[in-house]
C-alpha cells in the first residue's frame, strides 16, 4: 500500500517546486467507504501575498481564504462561478498563504464510482479539468479544511516524474493578474492525454 505524503512535504517553502513534485502522485478520496483515485498530471502554483493571481494576494484575508493561512497539508476547496468545486493543496507554514490547484488526473481506482458521480462516455473528459475531477472524486465544500493526512482525502506517494517529462506554462483564467499572469506556474506531464485543454496566455 502506498504511503500518504507526510505533512513535511506540504510545508516546504517553494510552492512551484511542490507543484512539480505533486505530478505523478495519487490523489485519493474515500467517501462512504468508496475509494476513488487518480494520478495527478497537471497542477498550478499560487504564490500567496506576492502573486496577483492568488486569492491571498496583498494579504487578503476573508472567511474563504482563511484556510490558506493555516499550516500546509490542508484541502482548500471552493466554488468557482457558482458551478464547479476546485481542489487546492495548502502549502508552506502558518501565515504564508500559498496553494496549488490540482487541474487534472489520470483515473486509477474506482472508475465506475467516478462515472456514476459524473457520467461521461469519454473517461478522459471525466477528470481532465479541475471542476471535472472534483465531480468524479466527490470533492465538495464538505472537504474544505480537511487534513490531507486523514481518511477522507489524501495524496499518496509515487515515483518522481523526470524533469524532462514536465512541461511548464502560464496558468488558466488569470488574465486579471497583470504581469503575474505570465508566470510559468502551470505544470503538466508531457504527452499525457488527461491534461486539461485550458489555455494559458
Amino acid at each position: 500500500m502506498a504511503k500518504k505524503l507526510p505533512l513535511s512535504f506540504y510545508r516546504q517553502d517553494d510552492v512551484t517546486s511542490i507543484a512539480r513534485q505533486l505530478l505523478g502522485k495519487v490523489l485519493v478520496t474515500s467517501i462512504d467507504n468508496v475509494r476513488t483515485a487518480g494520478v495527478i498530471v497537471e497542477t498550478e502554483a499560487y504564490a500567496g501575498i506576492r502573486d496577483r493571481a492568488s486569492h491571498a494576494w496583498n494579504n487578503r484575508r476573508t472567511q474563504r481564504t482563511e484556510v490558506m493561512y493555516q499550516p500546509g497539508g490542508l484541502a482548500y476547496v471552493y466554488l468557482c462561478y457558482g458551478l464547479h468545486y476546485l481542489f487546492n493543496v495548502v502549502t508552506n507554514v502558518k501565515e504564508v498563504p500559498e496553494a496549488i490547484l490540482v487541474r487534472a488526473l489520470e483515473p486509477l481506482d474506482g472508475i465506475a464510482a467516478m462515472q456514476h458521480r459524473y457520467p461521461h462516455k469519454n473517461t478522459v473528459k471525466m477528470t481532465a479539468g479541475p471542476g471535472s475531477l472534483c465531480k468524479a472524486l466527490g470533492i465538495d465544500a464538505a472537504l474544505n479544511g480537511e487534513q490531507l493526512t486523514g481518511n477522507r482525502i489524501w495524496i499518496e506517494n509515487a515515483p518522481a516524474i523526470a524533469d524532462a517529462q514536465i512541461l511548464a506554462g502560464t496558468r488558466v483564467g488569470v488574465q486579471y493578474a497583470g504581469a503575474d499572469a505570465l508566470l510559468p506556474y502551470r505544470f503538466s506531464i508531457k504527452d499525457n492525454k488527461w491534461v486539461s485543454k485550458g489555455k494559458g496566455l
